[in-house]
């Protein structure tokens, strides 16, 4: 059987013994590199037993066991400020970067409904036209698209330009002296936009209002009412257009469809798109406090015995004089693999624990709690 090397119960670090070197220059690693080393080994049973590993077993231990940390960490922090994270570049590393919660990527998802209320958005509406003929109701958007180069499937119409004048400009005030009988007066001077009267008797406001909608209901019930459908991107008007009304223009807005769809997508190679190019980076080992470094050599001597059980696994029998002595491989392996486990969900239990949410959680509750405390002093009556 070949010699199997056993920890001799001391060790040197140096740059470059670990496999990837992510800490080797960090002066706090190099000092606790043989701390751990030393911590693991004797908590594995050294002197009284022999461990069969060596320094640059406990090193890469150590190593991986930091890097898990910051995975966990960093992680944590994605999820819990991505929302603000999501757009801003990705040049600059994010380790030591104070997350302020902003309205950026809300404003960003609501842009789409701005488009659709008409209030702005991210999608140009664009104006067009038809050019009214008489005694023609239907007039379609697809020959309209084709003339302008616009695939006729690609249109959205938004809003329709057809009405009536204002009911104001048709409402005669008998409580009001403008020095006429009636109200054409409004137009013929240029005061279709005012108010019909220069002169009042006080009257209610809510008087006008519902003279405007008489009449405006008046159009609608006595009259052919202004109106229009859409249907399969044919347009039909109400009224028929009447031989006054040859070469008027009817205006409409629409939107593109292949617009909507461009702005949904934009070109953001610099930015942070997702939670895989959020720019953190492995932790400072020197920057970890006390808390945090007692769960890495716990971890690394977590990580320390799953490779002891492996060690010993290849060597499950050691031949001694008159017998055979069985090695604990599967104990160690399956210690390991809960510790591992345990400390993982202590971690992420840690983290949880002092999210936004939960700290907020707890200081409303303390103020209710100072409140209640409160409640309970005497209320003095002052007598002056």
């Amino acid at each position: 059987m070949a010699n199997i090397s056993i920890w001799p119960g001391s060790s040197s670090f140096f740059p470059g013994d670990t496999p990837r070197g992510l800490y080797d220059y960090d002066v706090d690693f190099q000092t606790d590199a043989d701390k751990v080393a030393n911590f693991c080994a004797r908590r594995l049973g050294y002197p009284l037993v022999d461990i069969e590993l060596q320094n640059l077993n406990f090193y890469t231990a150590f190593e991986e066991a930091i890097t898990t940390y910051g995975n966990e960490l960093y992680a944590y922090k994605v999820r819990e400020d991505y929302l603000s994270l999501e757009g801003a570049p990705t040049s600059s590393t994010l380790n030591n970067s104070l997350a302020t919660p902003n309205l950026g990527p809300i404003v960003r998802l609501s842009e789409q409904y701005a488009t659709e209320a008409e209030t702005g958005g991210n999608v140009d509406y664009r104006t067009g036209s038809f050019t009214l003929t008489s005694s023609i109701q239907d007039y379609d958007f697809d020959t309209f698209a084709t003339a302008n180069g616009i695939t006729g499937s690609d249109i959205e119409i938004k809003k329709v330009f057809y009405q009536p004048s204002p009911a104001i400009e048709r409402f005669y005030d008998p409580f009001s002296g403008t020095g006429f009988g009636f109200v054409g007066m409004m137009d013929a001077f240029g005061f279709g936009g005012f108010s019909p009267a220069v002169q009042f008797m006080m009257m209610p406001l809510s008087f006008d209002m519902g003279r405007m909608q008489q009449i405006e209901m008046a159009d609608t019930v006595r009259r052919s009412n202004y109106t229009f459908q859409i249907r399969n991107n044919k347009l039909k008007i109400f009224p028929i257009p009447k031989s006054g009304d040859q070469g008027a223009k009817l205006y409409f807005e629409y939107i593109l469809k292949s617009d909507r769809l461009a702005t949904s997508i934009q070109d953001a190679s610099d930015k942070i798109t997702n939670v895989s190019n959020v720019p953190y980076t492995n932790p400072v080992y020197e920057q970890i406090n006390s808390i945090g470094r007692q769960w890495i050599f716990e971890y690394t001597l977590a990580l320390a015995k799953e490779m002891l059980g492996y060690v010993r696994g290849k060597y499950s029998n050691v031949p001694i004089p008159n017998a055979d002595v069985t090695l604990n491989q599967s104990d160690l392996i399956s210690a390991a693999t809960a510790e591992k486990n345990a400390l993982i969900e202590k971690l992420r239990g840690y983290f949880d624990e002092t999210s936004r949410k939960s700290l907020l959680e707890r200081k409303s509750q303390e103020g209710d709690f100072k409140q209640q405390e409160l409640n309970k002093v005497p209320m003095t009556i002052f007598i002056g």
